[in-house]
């Protein structure tokens, strides 16, 4: 045998192991691009489609179908491929909870976004901060500074009834009202604040979202206070008996009446008004204004 065949002898087994190095490669690639997780998929697609964008978390747990997408302060939605992208609010209407409003609260506890009208509301309006290739598109939902008004709103409680308000809170504590919907994932958030703060709270449920049944029930309920907390916490009340409910009638003539379109609305002792959600040391400076 010659030398130049011995060779190729030696050189068939190299080819053989070198195409299995090479198909163990392949495969290997395959199974990771399987492997990777759904995050991580939409972000690197993100990259390539909203390059200017910079996406500060991707989600693909929360909502079957849609992946949140975390842009600074902004807030917007894609499908799994992220080919389609969904800028407004996410309803969940099983457990009647705004999932939107719930995670701008969680991500900015000191924001809110604008009144409470436009807080129920698809936003709309102002100049997005996720780049430029989603300035054709209305904004995404972001969160807005909470500012003191220079001049308060005014509003008297003179001509409400006793009837239609849920008390609770500390009975010596100083006393704030708020027009609420359960259905109002800021009102949620408002109640947990005054829960922390030792104030006399005077609940006046509206319907804004649709929430007169909840209302119903909760005030037909032989202890108010703990159905408004379950109520808020997405809990199924039991059916109450029958009972007057027109005081919750005069809240909403009242809130139609004075143009509260949105909650929650938030009144201090001396009638000066806030509209919206706002975070514990803000209310504390702010009731702390009252003027006796």
């Amino acid at each position: 045998m010659s030398a130049i065949e011995r060779v190729r002898r030696l050189v068939r087994p190299s080819r053989v192991l070198i195409s299995a190095v090479l198909g163990l490669s392949v495969a290997g690639i395959a199974l990771a691009a399987d492997t990777q997780n759904p995050e991580d998929q939409v972000r690197a697609l993100l990259k390539t489609r909203l390059p200017k964008t910079p996406i500060s978390a991707v989600d693909c747990g929360k909502i079957a179908g849609l992946c949140e997408i975390t842009a600074g302060s902004n807030l917007f939605y894609v499908d799994s491929g992220a080919r389609y992208l969904v800028i407004g609010r996410i309803y969940d209407m099983q457990t009647r909870q705004d999932i939107t409003a719930a995670r701008l609260l969680e991500m900015n506890p000191d924001m809110l976004v604008g009144a409470a009208a436009r807080a129920n509301a698809a936003a709309s309006g102002g100049e997005p901060e996720a780049g430029a290739e989603l300035a054709s598109a209305p904004p995404p939902v972001r969160a807005e500074k909470t500012t003191l008004p220079a001049k308060p709103r005014m509003l008297s409680l003179a001509d409400l009834p006793r009837d239609g308000a849920i008390v609770w809170g500390n009975p010596a504590g100083q006393t704030v009202t708020v027009f609420t919907d359960f259905r109002c994932g800021y009102c949620r958030a408002l109640t947990g604040v005054l829960k922390e703060m030792n104030v006399r709270v005077v609940e006046r449920p509206i319907s804004v979202l649709g929430s007169r049944d909840l209302a119903d029930r909760v005030y037909c309920s032989r202890n108010r206070e703990a159905a408004l907390h379950a109520a808020y916490a997405g809990e199924t009340l039991k059916a109450p008996g029958s009972c007057d409910t027109s005081g919750l009638d005069a809240n909403e003539a009242f809130a139609h009446r004075h143009g509260l379109n949105g909650t929650p609305v938030i009144v201090r002792s001396d009638g000066a008004v806030l509209e919206g959600y706002r975070p514990r040391a803000f209310l504390e400076n702010w009731l702390k204004d009252a003027r006796s």
